[in-house]
């Protein structure tokens, strides 16, 4: 919107000559989520209190979660309108690559906030059913990936990390694939979120990491000298990846432990959902595997648990995802949320090396 309003103007003014800038736009992007963030936080967690939107938590998990329960929930609604506003304020919005990860990112959004406002505002324990939600986030991804490659032309060759030459086609495959990379991260991020900012530093990191991503697969010169996919108006979505950094580093602000509020399925949902749908766009699917690690290893915890306690009788860990494992263990819950943050730091720093170590 300023994008629109004030760049024309620069042929009688040559400081709004700033706003071609994806430099510029993707920097007040940051800056903007932030002052969403801190504006509308405190106000945000008084209206959650009111409507009683509180988190319920659950009997079976370690004891020490039982002290957070009544903390207010929803707070996703927060991350999503810190996302949101900039990348409408800063973008390019006749761009059909920032349109379709709004798409996404709402879409996702709209599920957990249907899926926790069943749950901790009407107390219906239910919620949505786990056969709805999965229906609507294939439906969703669907459509997302249908539009990419049937209206915007994208490539449906997988590039893989570390090897420059490897650039298997999947054709028609590669919708259904496209499909579980954005399900399975939106997915794997709702199953971290599980203890204070957990999950929502992560999701900063890897937003950051595709921010430079985004900006490269954007650039033909950079694209080439790289040899990464050149993916033409990719770069505008390093605006988006801006604003979801500074939302998270809003949002943590409010969630650091001890947590003053949740963010529950409409955030978590949404943020995997976003950055599925950044890897797919960029051509970097594969690469979610390694920055996104965290976020892998606690999904396949659960499928390993369930598997093997179906299969066995017996359960690998004490309890699954794994950060619960580690409480159980005696780990005091700020260590585990900073050394998973660490080691998303050393695996997003594996990521951005791949673009030389080819």
């Amino acid at each position: 919107m300023l994008y629109h309003l004030l760049y024309p103007l620069a042929s009688d003014y040559r400081i709004f000559n700033v706003f071609k800038y994806l430099t510029f736009r993707t920097v007040y992007a940051v800056i903007t989520a932030l002052v969403v963030s801190f504006i509308l936080g405190p106000w945000m967690i008084r209206k959650l209190e009111a409507l009683q939107a509180r988190q319920v938590i659950r009997t079976d998990g370690p004891e020490s979660h039982l002290k957070k329960s009544g903390t207010p929930t929803m707070g996703g609604v927060l991350i999503l309108t810190a996302i949101v506003i900039p990348t409408l304020l800063w973008a390019d919005l006749t761009n059909r690559y920032v349109w379709t990860t709004l798409f996404v990112i709402v879409g996702y959004g709209l599920i957990g906030f249907i899926d926790d406002y069943k749950k901790v505002v009407e107390k219906n324990p239910k919620g949505l059913s786990p056969r709805q939600k999965m229906v609507w986030q294939f439906l969703i991804a669907g459509t997302a990936v249908c539009f990419l490659v049937f209206v915007a032309g994208m490539s449906t060759e997988l590039a893989f990390p570390f090897f420059k030459r490897l650039h298997p086609d999947l054709w028609l495959f590669y919708i259904p694939f496209a499909m579980l990379v954005i399900v399975g991260a939106s997915n794997a991020v709702n199953l971290t979120d599980g203890l204070d900012g957990l999950a929502i530093g992560p999701v900063a990191i890897n937003a950051g990491t595709y921010l430079l991503f985004t900006y490269i697969a954007g650039n033909a010169k950079l694209s080439s000298y790289l040899q990464i996919p050149y993916v033409p108006g990719a770069g505008e979505l390093s605006i988006l990846c801006g604003a979801m950094v500074g939302a998270g580093i809003g949002f943590l602000w409010y969630n650091a432990y001890p947590a003053e509020v949740f963010m529950g399925d409409v955030g978590s949902l949404s943020l995997g959902g976003g950055l599925g749908i950044l890897a797919v766009i960029t051509k970097q699917e594969i690469l979610l595997v390694i920055v996104g690690g965290v976020f892998v290893v606690e999904a396949l915890s659960v499928i390993f648990q369930v598997g093997s306690y179906k299969y066995r009788g017996k359960r690998i860990f004490r309890m699954a995802p794994i950060h619960h494992h580690f409480e159980l263990k005696g780990v005091a819950e700020p260590k585990i949320i900073v050394r998973f943050w660490i080691i998303t730091i050393i695996l997003a720093l594996v990521a951005i090396s791949t673009l030389k170590l080819r």
